[in-house]
């Protein structure tokens, strides 16, 4: 049987494909041996890359959305007026073989040229910024989590049982204890003290609970994790600020954001053994 060939049309004449590396990109122009060209990754071979793609009349450009490598780039193009087509790299799987990045490239131009690579949504510069600022308040807030796990741990090692007789060790009684430990006091009928109003356990099994070793290595370690869980609460402290004085740049900006308001929440109940 005889075999055919097909062939393709061509719905975007004038695109290249880049492949995106961390420390270089391969430039596709076309499918010739000399249509591939290679670039670095400071911003003056950002700008080659431009320039070098307008001087071959090239109008879109497809690439992978590889990493966090293909940002810059891509606000370097848009910046240039080229139509971009950022699109996820299980579209731009080649068929297996010996990869390079200069078939990759030449494959990215081809796959885009007839018209087979979709765009992935990507959100405007508002949103954006204010997604920065989120993941970074949500990063600190882990990071918090986690030095207070630590804290639990080297009271548990410290045979502090504050865990069983408080809730939530930062909470209001439990940090106050914890402040009190980390200062040198160890006597546990002054630690149960500290024990809050609402705090369903009594004074005596408090005092009961904080009857430790008092190794010096532990409570080192706690000392620093305390320091370390204030350390976060202070850049999330921040992050809420930032993330404040922006949506109200953003909402008096706009004169109809500006009137919309969210309804009333229902009363709570204030938990006052949280910290303020």
């Amino acid at each position: 049987m005889r075999t055919q060939k097909m062939e393709m049309e061509i719905v975007n004449p004038n695109c290249a494909g880049i492949d995106i590396g961390s420390r270089s990109h391969f430039v596709a122009v076309g499918q010739g041996e000399n249509d591939v060209k290679e670039f670095g990754v400071y911003a003056d071979d950002l700008t080659a890359i431009c320039l070098h793609l307008k001087s071959h009349d090239i109008t879109s450009i497809a690439m992978e959305s590889t990493g966090m490598y293909w940002q810059n780039l891509y606000v370097e193009l848009m910046k240039h007026g080229f139509d971009v087509c950022l699109c996820n790299g299980k579209f731009t799987k080649n068929i297996k073989g010996k990869k390079t990045d200069v078939k990759d490239a030449r494959w990215i131009q081809k796959l885009h040229s007839i018209g087979l690579l979709s765009s992935s949504f990507l959100p405007d510069e508002t949103t954006e910024t204010l997604r920065t600022y989120c993941r970074q308040r949500q990063n600190m807030i882990a990071l918090a989590a986690e030095a207070s796990h630590k804290m639990q741990k080297y009271l548990k090692l410290l045979n502090f049982r504050l865990d069983v007789v408080v809730n939530d060790i930062c909470g209001q009684t439990g940090m106050a204890i914890i402040e009190d430990i980390c200062k040198g006091n160890l006597d546990s009928e002054q630690l149960a003290e500290h024990r809050n109003g609402n705090c369903r356990k009594s004074k005596e099994e408090i005092a009961k609970a904080l009857k430790g070793n008092n190794r010096t290595d532990y409570l080192f370690g706690l000392k620093q994790e305390l320091d370390s869980y204030h350390f976060y609460q202070r850049k999330i402290a921040e992050c809420d600020k930032q993330i404040s004085a922006f949506l109200k740049n953003q909402i008096n900006t706009d004169p109809k954001k500006k009137k919309l308001k969210t309804a009333d929440k229902p009363h709570k109940r204030v938990n006052k053994n949280a910290l303020s």
